[in-house]
């Protein structure tokens, strides 16, 4: 067991790398994906800045500071998503029966399913969310220390797993209920559309399930409190926030253990 954990890292490059050198085959095909996918993505805070020039703040938060929300939600997904949001496909493959295929290799299902077709092309998303938070950096003023620079490191990290285990759960749920990608899409994608915003302006009752329930404001949401160091909803404390690696930590448990469930519930369609 200990050995099949040990070597997975290095199966997994392997099957991205694959993916990579076909996708750079066409390298000009490639480049032109990558900038239409940063252009299309950064539509989105384009909106929120045109919303601006209307308004000098939303929800409590200036334009400076809904740029680093923005950022940061967008980042967390667009890595959770170039890393795992393949594994959303495994409905078709559970569907046409290939998903045999996966079971018979020795390399686990797991990291095939969420290799299978990485598109390098979906790293557009976070380098975009890395030009506004450096414009979001520029315009705020904070008090820049060791320890908050890797608060920030740390919390883009958790929340990307957060997304990713949100991404596993939804395939572990496509076991059950093979026609079920948009549901998972709902979290995932629409929680990064939910979290680039305060989420106070949704209301307590949203708050306490995106808290609690789906804990998708421990993605960037309460991180970016503490950071900028405006008080935490709900009367929950001002450094919850740093509770985003343990979310993270609990998450991937939750998200493994659906994926084992899945994978013993999973019969062959035979053919």
């Amino acid at each position: 067991m200990v050995e099949r954990v040990l070597r997975a890292p290095s199966q997994y490059w392997m099957l991205i790398m694959m993916w990579v050198r076909s996708s750079m085959a066409y390298p000009t095909s490639f480049f032109l994906m990558l900038f239409s996918s940063m252009v299309l993505t950064l539509m989105d805070f384009v909106a929120i800045a045109l919303m601006f020039s209307h308004i000098s703040s939303f929800g409590g938060f200036s334009l400076a500071e809904m740029a680093l929300l923005y950022a940061t939600a967008s980042m967390t997904l667009g890595i959770a998503d170039l890393f795992t949001g393949s594994i959303e496909r495994v409905g078709e493959r559970i569907r046409t029966g290939s998903f045999d295929a996966y079971l018979i290799r020795p390399v686990p299902a797991f990291l095939q399913t969420a290799a299978d077709g990485f598109a390098l092309r979906r790293i557009g998303r976070p380098l975009q969310a890395l030009v506004v938070m450096l414009f979001a950096f520029s315009r705020l003023d904070i008090d820049w220390t060791v320890a908050r620079g890797i608060m920030l490191a740390v919390s883009i990290a958790a929340g990307s797993v957060i997304f990713g285990a949100i991404f596993v759960l939804g395939a572990a749920f496509q076991f059950v209920s093979v026609d079920s990608a948009e549901l998972a899409n709902s979290f995932t994608y629409g929680g990064q559309a939910m979290t680039q915003y305060p989420l106070t302006v949704f209301g307590k009752e949203i708050v306490r399930a995106v808290t609690f329930v789906v804990p998708l404001a421990f993605v960037n949401y309460y991180p970016v409190l503490f950071l900028l160091g405006k008080p935490a909803p709900l009367g929950l404390p001002s450094w919850i926030g740093l509770l985003s690696p343990l979310v993270a930590a609990v998450m991937v448990a939750l998200a493994a253990l659906a994926w084992r469930g899945g994978l013993r519930r999973y019969r062959s369609t035979g053919s």
